[in-house]
């Protein structure tokens, strides 16, 4: 009997790794490769993530240092608040806390309406993720409730937003942010973040979580180890912070950021160029001979492409800077790689 469950064991193994989201996907911030996916194109609600585009729209077209006025809409807000009340004076920037730390409905309907007006907020959201290039995305609200109006995206939208949103600096503040402390023009608040993954998980810099009986529990994270800052979105996912720190700690172990191009001083064909901004790109260990640069001069300028086997992933700029001689090109070669 123990030999015919040993072999049952063996050919059915158990994975401990399971992803447990309906739809799941793992980017990297810098290049926007993506390094896992399960069903990153269904589309699906997204609950309070919404709050994600909220805050980038917010941060694009106000001045968050300026104080607000919350009005009646508030009224209608139900779910996570932070209760603030009709007639109270708030500066922008503490609405955006108590949006992204506490999940405030209430602090989303008065950003909208304080901002660009109701409907000119939702066309903004709209237009935004269309610039980004989220095509199966569509709000109705700004805070993520569904009971009246719904917003619809995918993992791998929302991914795209993710990384969008990371490169704006007073966004990563927010989002990384545990405890906040403010005042208004009636009483003061103590805010505490909601995405326990921020205190519970080392690697962890931030994120937003979100639920409603119809979307499930949904979650996007950020995490950095080293060099390498990666985004995963779960959504209908009943073991949201878990299912992140499993997959994080199993995607840090089996990738790592190299520099396959660098910044500075680069030698071709006996004149010297110099190269603006570096290249990394995140890939396993046995993905290193897979890479290929290719370096096109077209005169004074020119550009070095990076391949991942026949598909391009990048290219940097090239600018000559002088002819040099041909004994010296050793010393000043500093493009030495084992990509080229």
């Amino acid at each position: 009997m123990r030999k015919i469950l040993l072999f049952l064991i063996l050919l059915f193994p158990i994975n401990v790794l399971a992803d447990t989201g309906r739809s799941t996907i793992i980017m990297d911030i810098d290049s926007g490769r993506i390094l896992y996916k399960n069903n990153i194109n269904e589309r699906r609600l997204i609950a309070s993530t919404t709050k994600i585009m909220t805050c980038i729209v917010t941060l694009e077209n106000s001045d968050i240092e300026s104080s607000i006025t919350v009005g009646d809409e508030v009224l209608s807000m139900y779910g996570t608040n932070i209760y603030i009340k009709p007639g109270e004076v708030l500066k922008i920037k503490d609405l955006l806390y108590g949006l992204m730390l506490r999940s405030g409905n209430d602090a989303s309907i008065t950003l909208a309406y304080n901002t660009l007006g109701y409907d000119g907020f939702i066309n903004k959201m709209n237009e935004k993720a269309l610039e980004i290039g989220m095509k199966n995305t569509l709000f109705n609200n700004p805070h993520g409730l569904d009971e009246d109006t719904k917003n619809y995206s995918t993992a791998y939208d929302m991914a795209l937003l993710s990384r969008y949103a990371y490169k704006n600096s007073m966004y990563r503040k927010i989002i990384s942010t545990k405890k906040y402390v403010t005042k208004s023009s009636l009483k003061s608040y103590v805010w505490y973040n909601r995405v326990s993954l921020l205190n519970n998980y080392k690697n962890c810099i931030g994120g937003k979580n979100g639920y409603t009986p119809r979307a499930g529990k949904t979650l996007v994270s950020y995490a950095k180890k080293d060099d390498l800052v990666l985004t995963i979105v779960s959504l209908n996912d009943p073991s949201i912070y878990e299912n992140h720190r499993t997959l994080y700690n199993e995607y840090f172990s089996k990738y790592s950021n190299y520099t396959i191009v660098e910044k500075g001083d680069f030698v071709f064909n006996n004149r010297l160029y110099y190269i603006n901004s570096s290249f990394k790109y995140p890939l396993k260990k046995d993905e290193t001979d897979r890479i290929k640069t290719l370096v096109k001069i077209n005169n004074k300028v020119g550009e070095i492409e990076i391949y991942y086997d026949n598909d391009i992933i990048g290219n940097v700029e090239l600018y000559e800077k002088s002819e040099i001689k041909k004994e010296k090109k050793n010393l000043l070669q500093k493009f030495i790689s084992l990509f080229s």
